[in-house]
């Protein structure tokens, strides 16, 4: 049995239980389904946070934290105007608020910046039963009310060409960066999310795929065993970066784990459907 679950993060850190406890709409529908089905060994899970990392600091200052009073999400700025994150994120229309400091919501003096949140008009989660028809289309723009100074971010996240990824070999090296969970506190009941809300960043290895949605999507290790990172709840729209560059191979869009281990998934934008959107507000 395997069930299907789209979930983001909570600004509240305290704890699991209020995190989940706010979501809307068929948020609360699906929420039930994995009350249901908490025991299954398999399930899928939106919204991460990088594991098995390190703090960020200025290695990718493009990289931002977006919410709307409710939920978080990451994200990239593509230029003073354009940031790129997951459908899932928001509701159309939602103005939300994004900050490129990397101690995210914990520095009261940050700087912050606000926009329009266009999820892509085809995003569809919960579509079909089980993982492979979980999530479609996880691709959005926030377009920004007015430009993101120079003095703040210089340099951007970078579209990649149509297909790299069909030419990218297994093992090729992806770096994955995000706000989200980076440990849980373990002992005395279920694990608890622990430290969230600051950029962190991990290495972590691509896994060529057969699944039947791997037209839509990339596979990551997340094999702290490896020395590799994974994401977790809040990282949701964080860039996928082929190693040692800026360029976005994916966004962050759902996990396999309850507890934030083994693969994950990324929705791909060098598709050519996922380019035509983005390119739209470009």
């Amino acid at each position: 049995m395997t069930a299907s679950v789209g979930i983001c993060i909570h600004r509240d850190r305290n704890s699991t239980d209020k995190m989940l406890n706010s979501f809307k709409g068929v948020r609360r529908m699906i929420f039930a389904l994995l009350l249901a089905t908490v025991l299954v060994p398999s399930f899928a899970v939106n919204a991460f946070g990088i594991t098995n990392g390190q703090p960020d600091g200025t290695e990718h200052p493009y990289v931002g934290l977006a919410d709307n009073g409710q939920f978080a999400c990451s994200g990239t700025l593509l230029s003073p105007t354009i940031f790129l994150t997951a459908a899932h994120c928001f509701d159309p229309g939602d103005r939300v608020q994004i900050t490129f400091d990397p101690n995210g919501f914990f520095n009261t003096e940050r700087l912050s910046f606000f926009g329009t949140f266009h999820p892509d008009p085809n995003f569809c989660i919960g579509c079909e039963g089980g993982l492979p028809g979980f999530d479609t289309h996880d691709v959005a723009i926030v377009v920004m009310e007015s430009p993101v100074p120079t003095s703040v971010v210089s340099t951007y996240g970078q579209l990649p060409m149509q297909g790299l990824v069909d030419t990218l070999a297994m093992k090729t090296e992806i770096t994955i960066v995000g706000y989200g969970v980076q440990n849980f506190i373990r002992g005395g009941g279920p694990p608890q999310p622990g430290a969230v809300f600051t950029r962190f960043f991990a290495p972590s290895l691509l896994i060529q795929s057969n699944d039947v949605i791997h037209d839509e999507f990339i596979k990551l290790t997340a094999n702290p065993a490896q020395g590799k990172g994974g994401t977790c709840f809040g990282d949701s729209g964080g860039p996928n970066l082929l190693g040692g560059t800026n360029i976005v191979l994916a966004v962050n869009s759902f996990l396999t784990n309850g507890n934030c281990a083994g693969v994950t998934y990324s929705f791909r934008i060098d598709t050519p459907e996922a380019l035509a959107f983005i390119h739209q507000f470009i």
